[in-house]
């Protein structure tokens, strides 16, 4: 069981992380893609961080 959590965990990271990777040029950001993507639970806190990974993942 704890096995099937990190993995969903893992997959949940992983398409919060991909879906801010396309949507990037959405976003107000201009630099640190990489690290902003890889990153995103630990910025996920900021809320201008939030609206922005919010638009990166809608489209808006």
């Amino acid at each position: 069981m704890p096995t099937l959590l990190g993995l969903l965990l893992l997959a949940g990271y992983g398409y919060g992380a991909w879906k801010f990777w396309t949507g990037f040029n959405r976003t107000n950001f201009s630099s640190g893609k990489l690290y902003l993507t890889l990153l995103w639970p630990v910025f996920i806190v900021s809320a201008s961080y939030r609206q922005n990974f919010t638009k990166a993942l809608k489209g808006r």
